[in-house]
């Protein structure tokens, strides 16, 4: 007989990035002397090209150091690291966001869940962005939150399907995500078409997550804009991170903040839930928050031109050389953030059944690990991470494109 007391608790099941690059990397054959290349985490760091500012060093030395923060912070967050984020954020936007709509995370991850935990409610259902990041989907389904996901349009440069987004909403979609620069697809949305976005929330009353852990990394025709920029039309949670612009996601130090200068969210009531939800989990390492005022006030311009310089080679790279391969359709080029994706023309190949199934492969026979588009919402692509050496890049993509001769149709006609 079942104990009703202790019912069997169901964990979700939806794939992350980190567990199906785990199972890729064991697929990896050791003995064939080939380096192995992963394209498949967006973690610049493994790659030398990709150096954080020495500053941000030198301050969380200093802070540690000082044996001033070896305490617990306050649970949202301290005081002068709200402020600062507050003003780094401000400064784009019409109208300033106060130190205290800002709540200090471990990283974009925590910010994710705690957005979603705080909104959540019996019978609640969010709309995520397909392709998007499956952290969202997951944390969701811990929340008993149901997901309705609206695509995004690879022939228009991967914008929102806000026709979909309204069939999609009712009266309890609590929020609907919006990834800007885009993970995994490269794009960077316009100010008009963040302007659309925002009039829809605002005509179906529901919140807009703003997922900028990506910002300013923008490199194409389109500048980023946050946003936070709209917040006066619809109200915005912004998330963000220190993780990509300064190239230190081990650092986990992220946030949280409502941009709502109508207060229509930003309610004594919602605002204790945030600090009641910061209360149980806590936040990043208290040494790491004091270092981030001179972190963000004092980091040269410089450093970001040259990220963003990087990027924009190593992406053009990726792009130009996928034009020879194929099997893989790139439609779109990057314009910012650190991935792109591309579509497999599985009718070319003989003996590959689906994008997982080419992953696999690939990682067994080249020693390279790219992720099967259905880990984020799209079955038959493929996302590949462009922050990474350009020479390992090169390699990459020329043992993807023999990998892809080895197993197309004309090969097999040939020999």
């Amino acid at each position: 007989m079942e104990d009703k007391q202790n019912p069997e608790i169901e964990t979700p099941t939806n794939i992350t990035i980190k567990g199906i690059i785990g199972l890729l990397l064991e697929t990896v054959k050791s003995d064939d002397g080939k380096k192995v290349i992963s394209l498949g985490m967006g973690d610049p760091t493994v790659y030398s090209c990709f150096t954080s500012p020495p500053l941000a060093h030198q301050a969380v030395a200093e802070t540690l150091c000082s044996y001033k923060f070896n305490g617990y912070s306050p649970t949202v967050g301290l005081p002068q690291t709200r402020k600062a984020i507050a003003d780094y954020l401000s400064g784009d936007l019409p109208e300033r966001v106060s130190a205290d709509d800002v709540y200090v995370t471990a990283g974009c991850t925590q910010a994710i869940d705690t957005a979603l935990s705080v909104l959540a409610f019996p019978g609640a259902n969010i709309l995520l962005p397909r392709p998007g990041f499956p952290i969202y989907a997951l944390s969701a389904a811990f929340r008993h939150v149901e997901v309705r996901y609206f695509d995004l349009l690879p022939e228009k440069g991967w914008a929102v399907d806000l026709n979909a987004v309204e069939s999609l909403a009712d009266k309890n979609t609590v929020a609907m995500a919006v990834i800007n620069p885009g993970n995994p697809c490269g794009n960077v949305y316009s100010y008009q078409h963040l302007q659309e976005i925002a009039e829809t929330a605002k005509k179906l009353k529901v919140i807009v997550i703003a997922d900028e852990v990506y910002g300013h990394l923008a490199f194409g025709d389109n500048p980023f804009v946050p946003m936070g920029v709209f917040g006066s039309i619809a109200p915005v949670i912004t998330l963000g991170s220190l993780s990509k612009r300064w190239l230190v996601p081990g650092w986990r130090l992220g946030w949280l903040v409502i941009n709502d200068p109508n207060a229509t969210i930003n309610t004594p009531k919602f605002v204790g839930r945030i600090k009641k939800y910061c209360d149980i989990c806590g936040g990043p390492a208290t040494f790491i928050q004091a270092a981030v005022p001179r972190i963000i006030q004092q980091t040269e311009e410089v450093f970001f031109k040259k990220t963003n310089n990087l990027l924009k080679w190593t992406s053009d790279m990726c792009f130009q050389k996928m034009k020879e391969i194929p099997s893989l359709r790139c439609t779109y080029k990057p314009e910012g953030s650190m991935a792109m994706m591309a579509k497999l023309n599985l009718s070319s190949l003989r003996d590959i059944s689906d994008d997982i199934d080419f992953c696999f492969k690939l990682a067994k026979e080249e020693s390279v690990i790219i992720l099967p588009g259905v880990a984020v919402g799209l079955k038959n692509w493929v996302r590949l991470t462009f922050a990474a050496e350009p020479s390992s890049l090169e390699e990459a993509l020329k043992r993807i494109k023999s990998f892809c001769q080895r197993h197309s149709y004309e090969e097999s006609a040939h020999s």
